[in-house]
């Protein structure tokens, strides 16, 4: 499998476009619950065909994402060929998980304690399997909004 199964919640969410995937392969719901009951590997590989479908799509799709720690914050805008990144890194006691935190930083983001560091790197792999490597490690797609202001801000 390129990526991994989608929880099993995504694939509630997912339940129209699943149903329409096994459609499409002219696999009705009660041949896809045959399936499920007398040949559970089949089952399992549809659903592994599906999963990268999914993936790939919404990676594909992906121009932003970000990851946030108590003391840091990362922000990543991924073009085609390359990713760029504006990491911050706040030097004293603060918790940017938390509203007061995350707003204080917005409010004072050229304090003595943030350090904003900018950089730019040409996919090592294939784009969408680091993308999907950096959700992985719990970055969380984005619109962009908080990449773009920053980089406004150190521009």
């Amino acid at each position: 499998m390129k990526y991994r199964l989608l929880t099993k919640e995504q694939f509630e969410n997912l339940h129209q476009e699943f149903a329409r995937f096994l459609a499409s392969q002219s696999i009705d719901v009660s041949e896809w619950n045959d399936i499920k009951l007398n040949k559970p590997q089949i089952a399992v590989n549809e659903m592994e065909i599906f999963s990268n479908i999914v993936w790939e799509d919404v990676l594909t799709k992906t121009s932003y994402i970000e990851h946030l720690s108590e003391t840091t914050a990362n922000f990543f805008k991924c073009d085609e060929h390359e990713i760029h990144r504006i990491a911050i890194q706040i030097t004293w006691d603060i918790n940017l998980l938390t509203q007061e935190g995350f707003e204080w930083l917005m409010q004072h983001p050229m304090d003595n304690s943030v350090e904003i560091f900018k950089g730019t790197k040409t996919y090592s792999a294939e784009r969408n399997l680091e993308i999907f490597d950096l959700i992985e490690k719990g970055s969380a797609l984005s619109k962009g909004d908080l990449y773009e202001y920053f980089n406004q801000l150190i521009s």
